[in-house]
């Protein structure tokens, strides 16, 4: 080990073979922080799934699809607005 590590002659001492294991601690947990952030599902952040048979959702796909009149959805909405509510109000109507 002496040898190794050139501990006689004022070289750095054994203490130079922890320098492969703190690169090896260094390089996993950046490989485990990127893992857990920017590569989770190549999509960004997670996104909470989305309600496709909400009222709301379901009155919009009715006037997106010609089924109802403009008039109609916004009456409509109004009222599911009352009852269910929106996360996001911002004067919408």
């Amino acid at each position: 080990m002496q040898t190794l590590a050139h501990f006689a002659d004022g070289g750095p001492g054994p203490w130079i073979l922890f320098f492969p294991l703190i690169w090896a601690a260094v390089v996993i947990g950046g490989v485990t922080l990127l893992r857990r952030t920017v590569w989770r599902g190549r999509g960004g952040p997670r996104r909470p799934a989305t309600d496709d048979h909400s009222p709301i959702t379901v009155l919009g796909h009715r006037f997106a699809s010609g089924e109802i009149d403009e008039d109609e959805y916004w009456r409509r909405l109004s009222v599911l607005d009352e009852q269910f509510g929106r996360a996001g109000k911002g004067g919408a109507a």
